[in-house]
């Protein structure tokens, strides 16, 4: 939101009020992000300048319906007020450093921030739909040692803009490439998401609004590597979308060694947590679980897991694992895998498999970030 600076300086002069040339300097000189405004606040601008009602409108179309990086775009502007728009604003929209192309057919690319910092999506394709795996911080600080992300120092939380610019291009490419629509998002990339909470649901909501790409909140997955108090808030503030919970051991010593963030959040403390947000939604909470060779893969661990379900209602997502180059872990053998699912299919627990997909261009589940050139270098020396 504007502050009441930023507001000052986006007014006209006020008849009859005379004006700091120091503040018109500075008026000048600064540029506001026009997606940092409400709708509100952009229906004002235009009324201060006695511009018709409808062209506030226009713009807001222009960006979160057509997802617009320039006012040179609007094309059903005049020339004279598309001028007058790039005088007092910018689009700090993200931009491509690079993108890859897996055997497989999933894409991964490399978006750079007005600042400089790259963060990875990936558009993960399969026969019945097509995925967009988003990012939403800048690196991470959760350091799970099985994450390349993990590896990397936070630099900032993206904003609800840069979050939905990442959809807006994935979307794109998989309508130019394979000419399909986007059907999935998923917030698994870098990051913790509900540590940019804010960023986070205002991007939902222009993804998901009528008046933005319009997608069903529930084709929305936000992971989370679990923070139980917001957990809950997201149960408070009854978020339409779906959850789920990096789990990955199901005993709070194999947790811990492998998740830091187990210490504070312990898995009692997930169950409860878990629990109210399923209360207050009636949304189904999906528990991940990557299997790792000799650490969480026994039928013992199974055993665990399948406890852990009772405590809260949910679903299982066993993953196989994707090297990051550290000889930390290894992928469970595909008899273990069969073994594993089968004990919790018998219990009646609901279990898919997720398979590997882009694993060769290093943009399989916690790889983002482990080779890409653009990205390594940007978060490792900034």
């Amino acid at each position: 939101m504007a502050t009441d600076f930023d507001s000052w300086i986006m007014q006209p002069a006020v008849p009859g009020v005379e004006q700091s040339p120091v503040f018109g300097i500075f008026a000048l000189l600064m540029k506001v992000d026009v997606r940092k405004l409400t709708f509100a606040e952009l229906q004002d601008w235009f009324a201060t300048r006695r511009h018709p009602a409808f062209r506030s409108k226009q713009v807001h179309e222009w960006l979160w319906k057509k997802s617009a990086t320039s006012f040179a775009d609007m094309s059903n502007l005049s020339i004279a007020l598309r001028n007058e728009l790039s005088e007092a604003f910018e689009i700090k929209a993200i931009t491509v450093a690079e993108w890859q192309k897996s055997s497989d057919r999933t894409i991964k690319t490399a978006f750079k921030l007005c600042d400089g910092p790259v963060v990875e999506g990936v558009l993960i394709p399969t026969t019945s739909r097509m995925t967009a795996c988003i990012s939403s911080q800048a690196g991470c600080s959760l350091t799970c040692k099985f994450c390349a992300t993990g590896k990397l120092k936070l630099l900032r939380n993206l904003d609800a803009a840069e979050i939905y610019d990442q959809v807006a291009i994935i979307r794109k490419q998989s309508e130019t490439q394979y000419g399909i629509p986007l059907s999935n998002i998923v917030y698994m990339g870098m990051g913790e998401p509900l540590l940019n909470y804010k960023n986070v649901l205002e991007s939902v909501q222009k993804i998901t609004s009528p008046d933005g790409l319009g997608m069903s909140p529930q084709r929305i997955t936000v992971s989370t590597a679990g923070i139980g108090k917001m957990i809950r808030k997201l149960g408070d503030d009854e978020v339409k979308f779906n959850l789920a919970l990096s789990l990955h051991a199901a005993n709070d010593e194999k947790r811990s060694q492998i998740m830091p963030i187990n210490e504070s959040n312990n898995l009692d403390e997930m169950a409860a947590s878990l629990r109210y947000f399923y209360d207050k939604t009636g949304t189904r909470p999906t528990l991940e679980y990557i299997i790792f060779k000799d650490f969480n893969d026994s039928l013992e661990d199974a055993a665990q897991l399948e406890r852990f379900v009772r405590r809260v209602p949910s679903k299982v997502n066993i993953i196989e694992y994707n090297p990051t180059g550290d000889g930390l872990f290894e992928r469970a053998t595909e008899t273990q895998l069969d073994l594993f699912s089968n004990y919790l299919e018998k219990k009646g627990v609901i279990v898919n498999i997720r398979k590997s997909r882009g694993r060769d261009i290093d943009a399989a589940c916690g790889q983002l970030a482990n080779k890409n050139k653009a990205a390594h270098h940007a978060l490792k020396e900034s």
